[in-house]
């Protein structure tokens, strides 16, 4: 399997000594008890995104002491002054695969975004993004759509409970984690099917809430949309529950599409040999 979703260091400052920080080695011990093969290392360097950070740097070193386990994005704000440099070199030079995470106070389409995104569109790398109810867009995601449109060499990877919130036709963005069932002709339904480059990160609590909150709507979702799902978990801190595990392991599927879900989805964007 591949974890599309994982972040390392001290991600929960001001819950310490609760919430330990997580190491490099720590993390490949976690992958290792649960069959997961390679976990993509998401920095994280806007103060709304959480309470610590992670920074790119720290991201490449621990792919560099498990280049066989780790892949490295690299991430900033997008209110450092020098963005589309950072990004340049870290793709040339340091061998990031992709962007991300990118949750910021900023709406989706602010300018200040988008030269991540164009730098992004010239590397044609997947961007992973968090949207967490905030200022991001509305509902429709007409913001994200708009990028969509104007960015086509970049893998948008929607993550969060404002995305997830939008699978369902009646979503108002009010509320993080639904539990109603969901109502068909949802936003995703049409932008998935629209957009070649719009891709759905099933960690975290909301992603699981997204795939278990109406079981008869995910399997029609998923049989339309399996080429675009990727498996991961938003693991940050130890004795994290991950439901994503039985969730996938459970999945009543075939054989391709589960595989495709655990990590062919992730080894295409990442351009990852497949194992031999």
């Amino acid at each position: 399997m591949i974890d599309f979703h994982a972040h390392l260091g001290r991600m929960y400052r001001e819950d310490y000594p609760q919430r330990l920080p997580m190491s490099p080695h720590q993390m490949v011990d976690y992958m290792n008890r649960h069959g997961i093969a390679v976990s993509v290392l998401l920095p994280l360097e806007s103060p709304e995104g959480t309470w610590g950070y992670f920074l790119t740097e720290d991201a490449i070193a621990a792919r560099d002491l498990y280049p066989e386990r780790f892949v490295a994005f690299c991430g900033v704000d997008p209110r450092y002054p020098r963005v589309k440099e950072f990004i340049d070199f870290h793709v040339r030079h340091s061998g990031c695969r992709g962007f991300g995470e990118h949750v910021n106070g900023l709406r989706f389409d602010d300018p200040l975004n988008k030269v991540i995104y164009a730098a992004c569109d010239e590397h044609a790398l997947p961007l992973v993004f968090g949207d967490d109810l905030g200022c991001y867009d509305e509902p429709g995601l007409p913001r994200l759509e708009a990028c969509l449109k104007e960015f086509t060499n970049v893998q948008f990877c929607g993550h969060g409970p404002g995305f997830w919130s939008a699978i369902s036709a009646d979503d108002d963005r009010k509320t993080a984690y639904p539990k109603t069932k969901i109502t068909p002709g949802g936003t995703l339904d049409r932008l998935l099917e629209k957009y070649d480059n719009l891709y759905c990160d099933l960690s975290a609590m909301s992603g699981y809430n997204a795939m278990s909150r109406d079981p008869d709507f995910t399997m029609g979702f998923i049989g339309r949309h399996w080429r675009k799902l990727l498996w991961g978990t938003d693991y940050l801190t130890g004795f994290q529950e991950i439901p994503q595990h039985e969730w996938l392991s459970g999945l009543p599927v075939c054989p391709e599409i589960r595989q495709a879900i655990a990590e062919g989805n992730a080894r295409t964007l990442l351009k990852w040999p497949t194992r031999s």
